[in-house]
């Protein structure tokens, strides 16, 4: 793997996963491109040395020479999954079984596998608002009061919020990473508080 595949991984992290990484949120998703040994060689890095935060990536399906990932904090992600209002929307799809993270994880890997696309439980995962992954299914995702990280179909002002929030992670582990530290520097010396107010 060369120094240019690990910085480039890097960089589509803090772009698209900065929430997750920084507790403002259980889950994000990342799409990248890249050879598949490179890529794996990254995810294990990753998984080992972004242990100690609770961090961890998921292969959950490739397609046309993209692998798709979530990237998720396992305190977060279990303890969103295992609320009683995101317990009860996943039995209507199917989930009633799982018990464990690990378990909801693998019934979505296959379920994105089976068809390449992304079934409507994707948003409970990423830590959509329940009423909003609902508005999205009951309106097939139009008639939104507002679109940024998802559509909203509920309470904007959180929203909006909520979307800010995301922004400043983004924001500062762009600027760490043009700063010249790499990811897990900027993940040590991260205050985390600042983006998940």
């Amino acid at each position: 793997m060369s120094a240019e595949e690990c910085q480039d991984f890097q960089r589509e992290l803090a772009i698209h996963t900065a929430p997750a990484m920084l507790g403002a949120k259980p889950s994000n998703l990342v799409m990248i491109e890249g050879r598949q040994n490179a890529l794996r060689e990254n995810i294990r890095e990753f998984n080992r040395k972004a242990a100690s935060r609770g961090l961890r990536i998921r292969e959950l399906g490739r397609c046309r020479g993209r692998t798709l990932m979530l990237l998720y904090n396992e305190r977060l992600l279990n303890e969103h999954l295992n609320s009683a209002e995101v317990r009860t929307m996943f039995r209507g799809f199917g989930y009633g079984r799982c018990r464990r993270t690990g378990d909801y994880l693998e019934l979505l890997s296959e379920r994105i596998g089976s068809d390449g696309g992304f079934p409507h439980e994707i948003g409970l995962f990423l830590g959509y608002p329940v009423e909003d992954v609902r508005g999205f299914i009951i309106n097939n995702g139009r008639n939104s009061l507002l679109t940024g990280y998802w559509k909203v179909y509920s309470d904007t002002d959180r929203a909006r919020s909520i979307f800010e929030r995301y922004n400043k992670c983004r924001k500062y582990l762009e600027n760490r990473l043009k700063n010249g530290d790499d990811l897990y520097k900027a993940l040590r010396i991260s205050q985390g508080g600042f983006c998940t107010k």
